[in-house]
């Protein structure tokens, strides 16, 4: 990729940066060749890489060498983009909002620096990924389970941070984050919660401070660059039970979230439950071409075809109980005869004791994987996909509204609808999953209209996306509209305060500083909007 640089820099300028932060790290870990500008790019790009271009990348090994970098930054006006392994599909990887900013690549800082298994707790750095984790808790034979996402390839800071999802009582990542450790814009060191004392042995266990509590502000935010952090951790159960369903129709979504949402509520349930539609278990069966060889959306028809061939219902439940087994046996039965007043079918159980045989892959156990990334093989060619995620409240109706809504316009684009849900108590989190050919311009215009299409008209309804691609931070911002947009007034308030040379992650989730106020709602092909 060639090289584009930040705005008001100048070719001296920038060179004169990447001296200076090889005197930090060394000339090995600038990286800032085509090749290198190409590795930093978003892999699921949908358009031209160079839309979202990075213009190098720094690796830094330490918090002293990241604080050392971020005020080389302010002197050279340089902005960075910090990420922690850049494996965040569907959202942009590690590619820059704001063209031309340098990656702060932070995967060299990969130390797992405590596990504590009597107060169920680690700390790590950013470049530690879930497999790191998980194999570290192996070989200690740590009685810890962790929380994973669908595909765990990625960071588990950097999943919590960006508010990612798992599916085993810690699944609220962001939530299980107690204490942080954090660069600030200007270089200064700080860290959050009871870690604001010095060896204060109480800083990942409780999850405020005297005073403002600041862990969050550091979620899917541009104040600072997160070093390390507490993660809680579940204590391992006695035992497990998997129960699982075959719900046969669409709109049966509507009275399986009015059933199980209010056993979550109440604790029954202590899990995320997720909630995937039929694709989501024929992506891994084989390619589209083998089941519908026509570009087209599949028609309900052919759908309900292959949901007989396969022995598929349209949605699947497998919801998992944790605990002593009388416990587990009898929340079973509450939870069995709840789905049972609509459904007659016995489902399909699962018991797990500890020293059993885990058959496959299951991150309701906290068990990573990256099979689920065979979906980008669905489509065929550089199969790609982007994620169409709003929020909305947890019962039958608003859940049955927005799948409709999204299911029409989806459908109006004749365009496959893979969906699911995961109901996180009070909430239910909607992926939309959007799947296309990187090399089909076509296709990828098509599926840049409907993204759109798909967040202005959920806006209309009252419902908003958590995350987002990050050619869509500035229109999904610009939804949160309550009086005058304040909450990103606010953001902009405190980020100029903090950053007045804009330099960490400008455009991040639609916070622009002063400095790079000009780039809101723009690409790097002086279009608006992305």
């Amino acid at each position: 990729m060639k090289l584009h640089l930040p705005p008001r820099v100048s070719p001296k300028q920038f060179q004169a940066a990447m001296t200076a932060f090889a005197g930090v790290v060394g000339r090995d870990w600038v990286m800032d060749s085509d090749a290198d500008r190409d590795a930093y790019s978003d892999t699921y790009a949908p358009g031209s890489t160079e839309e979202w271009p990075a213009s190098a990348a720094v690796a830094p090994a330490s918090v002293e060498e990241v604080r050392a970098i971020v005020r080389l930054a302010n002197e050279h006006k340089t902005p960075l983009w910090p990420v922690a392994r850049g494996k965040n599909l569907g959202y942009g990887t590690a590619a820059p909002r704001l063209p031309g900013t340098v990656v702060l690549d932070l995967g060299r800082m990969n130390k797992i620096l405590e596990l504590d298994t009597k107060l169920a707790y680690c700390v790590v750095e950013p470049g530690v990924g879930f497999f790191d984790l998980y194999e570290h808790i192996q070989r200690e034979k740590a009685p810890l389970w962790m929380s994973v996402p669908g595909n765990a390839w990625g960071s588990v800071l950097g999943n919590a941070l960006e508010h990612g999802i798992g599916y085993t009582p810690y699944g609220l990542h962001a939530r299980n984050l107690c204490g942080i450790e954090a660069v600030l814009p200007d270089g200064d060191l700080v860290r959050t919660g009871m870690g604001a004392m010095s060896n204060n042995p109480a800083w990942h266990l409780f999850p405020m401070s005297y005073g403002p509590t600041f862990d969050l502000a550091f979620s899917q935010s541009n104040l600072g660059v997160v070093t390390k952090a507490g993660v809680w951790l579940q204590p391992a159960p006695e035992s497990s039970l998997e129960i699982v369903w075959d719900i046969p129709k669409v709109e049966d979504i509507g009275w399986v979230v009015d059933t199980i949402a209010p056993l979550k509520i109440s604790g029954l349930i202590d899990q995320n439950v997720f909630i995937p539609s039929w694709l989501g278990k024929m992506v891994l069966k084989g390619q589209r071409q083998d089941f519908w060889d026509k570009p087209s959306a599949i028609p309900e028809w052919r759908v309900e075809e292959l949901l007989k061939e396969h022995k598929l219902g349209y949605w699947q439940v497998a919801l998992r109980l944790y605990g002593e087994e009388s416990v587990v046996k009898a929340k079973a039965e509450v939870v069995k005869a709840a789905m049972k007043r609509n459904l007659a079918a016995e489902p399909a159980e699962h018991w797990w004791h500890p020293g059993d045989y885990i058959h496959g892959v299951d991150t309701t156990m906290g068990i990573p994987s990256a099979v689920p990334l065979q979906m980008s093989d669905w489509i065929g060619g550089r199969g790609a996909h982007m994620g169409f995620s709003p929020v909305v409240p947890a019962t039958g109706s608003h859940v049955l509204d927005q799948m409709a809504r999204s299911r029409k316009i989806i459908a109006d684009f004749d365009v496959d609808f893979y969906a699911s849900f995961t109901i996180g108590g009070r909430f239910a989190n909607n992926v939309n999953m959007l799947m296309y050919d990187r090399d089909n311009a076509a296709e990828v215009a098509k599926m840049r209209k409907l993204f759109d299409a798909l967040i202005t008209e959920t806006a209309k309804a009252g419902y908003a996306e958590y995350r987002t691609h990050l050619g869509w931070m500035d229109p999904v911002m610009e939804t949160f509209d309550f009086n005058n947009h304040a909450l990103r007034r606010f953001g902009e308030k405190v980020k100029n305060a903090l950053d007045p040379n804009g330099i960490i992650a400008p455009g991040k989730q639609g916070i622009w500083p002063a400095a790079y106020a000009e780039a809101r709602g723009r690409s790097n092909t002086g279009g608006k909007g992305a």
